[in-house]
């Protein structure tokens, strides 16, 4: 009995250890070393960024540009503004950027070391503490540390702080493709946010093999690594571009992101606040960039290309472990001989009897399709008795930790109620036999589909091992087992809180898939416990105690504020006028202008999508006001010939934020300009804008009120429509309106254009 409360709370430690030992647990003070990194000095400038939103084209984003040139310059850089237009055409965004620049001169002529983040904030209602006001204060106080050294580094070391990388990596797109210096830079080290909080995941950007870049990152020795090779493979997968994505596709330059994202709920939102942000998150961050810094600083960076590349994970003690593609399949060969060979050796000495196998397959196949089911339909369920949570649009919920811990204890349960049906004291072996095939069979599949996770096979190694002793010993020594499980332990459950904090909670059927996974390999420890139901029991009330604590949290309150939305859209061609929401839920401040019973709409009239697909759910017809139209010019249409050569100008007389324009599929366009920038016509393409999400053409993002003016060419025969949209963030400072501010349990729901009032224009050109 002692033996197993000694294993039971080691693997209860192990778990524990796997997340505390992720990232700082204290943080640097105002009194530390001169040339040493301190959060509280970092927080200083953080709360002079995040005052105020500060997007592209506010007046807070020319002041906080202003602040961080101000403080380059106090550490003795000269700084330098790159401004120039650019067009990315997967966002469809256009803007003018306005780059923060500064350089440390190196001793050699070797390959830059170039330091990235950026400094806008996202449109229209986040204060960007985290995005990227982290990553600002990360570099300006490594930097103050680095330099305090007053020592020359080998390379030049480039402080690249971008602007629009919310709107469309706008000015990576300009520094890569356009400035001099981005011709010498040899690696970047990007700092990011996609939360508020919790540990900061290093993931790589590069065109090539990756296995230069892990010896080096291995080499400069980051006090708290955290990633692995699947993370990545994931990421490469998902519509989550940075501004490094940028260096790697157009200028083929390598680069690490360093990124946290969990309180999720917080991004891109008006919580992304000085207050809310983690100071042990920005401790991490802190502690990635100084070794980092040091080792690249003074490093050959013209040597980082490779063919090569290598698998990577992390774990506490060894930090992060790496080993080339080519282990994967001798890897995965030498498990499975010594699966089978374990196999007929205990059945040679009966230690593993078939027919307990079979049942354990039974056994182990009904778990996992239990609780994939539970997770999936789980949250299904969830969401229709608490349709609130679809406002959220990003998918985690401000109880989003809750119904993670509820959702394992309850595949926890599920696990210990299905095996204590077939429990006996002799059979521990035969039941390892199926979670080992299925770990082994997963192994297989990413092998050939996912090779960044093949790191898998380290827990199957070590399962095979706790199959080993179970096979040749009468009496296991439990205590070893249980030893032998830290490995799956350490590895594989951070991961059960990942993918739901950075994919959603429609992914908490991947988390219980994967307990119930690591559960089959502590099958080996487990097996000897005889009373499974108890434990079932225990996790059941567990995991009701989680579901009861996210109920009593799942309303909206001043700490957990409802994102709602309001719009009014102005049609100033048929002098009509609708109060819009994209809220499925209206509430008290949304309702005294779309009522009680508002018009559902699935029409694109009045639509702008998002990037998680929302469009308008409900408009209501509203009172015309008097608002300032924009001066749509047609300079030019002439026909050259098959072609009609077409020039627009267009002037906001309002000062707007921005521009959509939007034309019919119909529609075909030769070629087209935007304020100078050509839009990319495809190989084997004779057209622009061949593939549009509702119609939508770009929107243009003003700076200093510039106006719009395109250029296109169309068949001379087509009769072309343009909408287009003119937008303020100004509804709730307009008085011509007059409306309120919501309540403290509230605010502007992130992700769609918000607290606008548009102004729609159709013109057409025969």
């Amino acid at each position: 009995m002692i033996k197993k409360g000694l294993a039971l709370l080691l693997i209860i430690v192990t778990i524990s250890w796997s997340f505390y030992a992720l990232m700082p647990n204290t943080i640097s003070t105002i009194d530390e070393a001169d040339d040493s990194f301190s959060t509280h000095r970092a927080l200083i400038h953080l709360k002079e960024i995040s005052k105020e939103e500060h997007y592209l084209g506010s007046e807070a984003h020319t002041t906080v540009r202003n602040y961080i040139v101000s403080e380059l310059n106090k550490l003795g850089l000269e700084t330098q503004i790159q401004d120039s237009y650019s067009f990315n055409e997967k966002w469809g965004s256009v803007s003018k950027p306005k780059n923060i620049l500064a350089k440390i001169k190196g001793s050699e002529n070797g390959k830059a070391l170039l330091l990235l983040t950026h400094y806008d904030s996202n449109p229209h209602s986040s204060f960007g503490a985290s995005d990227a006001g982290s990553g600002v204060v990360t570099i300006l106080e490594g930097i103050r540390a680095f330099l305090s050294e007053n020592k020359t580094p080998k390379n030049d070391v480039i402080i690249l702080i971008s602007d629009s990388e919310e709107l469309g990596l706008n000015g990576a797109d300009i520094f890569v493709n356009k400035h001099e210096w981005a011709k010498n830079v040899g690696l970047v080290l990007n700092f990011e946010a996609r939360g508020s909080g919790g540990p900061s995941y290093m993931l790589l950007e590069t065109n090539e093999g990756n296995a230069n870049l892990m010896k080096a990152f291995v080499e400069a020795n980051p006090e708290f690594p955290v990633a692995n090779s699947l993370a990545y493979s994931i990421y490469k997968m998902l519509p989550n571009d940075t501004d490094l994505t940028i260096f790697r596709e157009d200028g083929d330059i390598d680069g690490f992101n360093f990124a946290f994202i969990d309180d999720h709920f917080d991004y891109h939102s008006a919580l992304d606040t000085y207050e809310r942000l983690d100071r042990n998150t920005l401790e991490h961050q802190g502690s990635y960039l100084m070794p980092l810094l040091h080792y690249f600083s003074e490093s050959n960076l013209s040597n980082l290309k490779s063919t090569e590349d290598y698998i990577y994970f992390n774990v506490p003690l060894f930090k992060t472990v790496i080993y080339p593609f080519s282990w994967i399949f001798p890897m995965l060969i030498i498990a499975v001989i010594i699966f089978i060979g374990l196999i007929f050796y205990g059945l040679k000495k009966q230690t593993i009897q078939s027919k307990e196998v079979s049942k354990g397959f039974i056994t182990f196949i009904i778990t996992l399709i239990l609780s994939g089911l539970l997770g999936f339909f789980g949250w299904k369920f969830l969401i229709t008795i608490y349709p609130q949570y679809n406002e959220v649009l990003h998918g985690f919920t401000y109880n989003g930790h809750a119904y993670i811990a509820a959702f394992t204890c309850l595949t926890i349960a599920v696990f210990f109620y299905v095996y204590h049906k077939i429990y006996s004291s002799n059979n521990i072996a035969s039941l390892m036999i199926a979670p080992l095939f299925f770990w082994l069979l997963i192994c297989g599949i990413i092998a050939f589909k996912l090779q960044g996770a093949s790191f898998f096979i380290i827990p199957v190694l070590f399962g095979l091992l706790s199959l080993y002793v179970l096979v040749t010993q009468k009496k296991p020594n439990i205590i070893l087992l249980a030893l032998l499980s830290v490995p799956v332990l350490v590895i594989i459950s951070p991961l059960v809180k990942m993918f739901p904090v950075g994919l959603g909670l429609k992914i908490l059927f991947v988390s219980a898939i994967l307990v119930v996974l690591i559960l089959g390999l502590l099958i080996s420890v487990f097996g000897f416990f005889k009373h499974k139901k108890r434990l079932a029991n225990l996790f059941l009330m567990l995991g009701i105690y989680f579901m009861f604590s996210a109920h009593f949290t799942s309303k909206f309150s001043e700490t957990r504020p409802k994102p709602n939305s309001l719009l009014y859209v102005l049609n100033t061609n048929d002098n009509t006028a609708v109060w819009a929401t994209y809220d499925d839920v209206l509430d008290s401040w949304t309702k005294k202008y779309l009522s009680d019973q508002p018009n559902q709409t699935s029409s694109s009239q009045y639509t702008f999508g998002s990037k998680y697909k929302s469009n308008f759910s409900y408009i209501k017809q509203a009172p015309l006001k008097a608002i300032l139209q924009p001066k749509i010019e047609v300079t030019l249409d002439t026909i050259m010939g098959d072609l009609k050569h077409i020039e627009i100008v267009m002037t906001s007389q309002r000062y707007a934020e921005r521009i959509e324009v939007f034309s019919d599929s119909t529609n075909i366009f030769k070629s087209f300009r935007i304020n100078g920038v050509s839009v990319h016509k495809d190989k084997n393409r004779e057209t622009v804008f061949n593939q549009r999400f509702n119609n939508r053409l770009f929107g243009y993002f003003i700076t200093d009120n510039e106006p719009l003016h395109i250029n296109f060419t169309v068949p001379k025969n087509q009769r072309t429509t343009l909408d287009f949209y003119e937008v303020t963030y100004d509804l709730l400072k307009n008085d011509l309106f007059s409306i309120p501010e919501r309540q403290t349990d509230m605010i502007p729901k992130p992700f769609v254009i918000n607290d606008a009032v548009i102004l729609k224009r159709t013109i057409t050109i025969k």
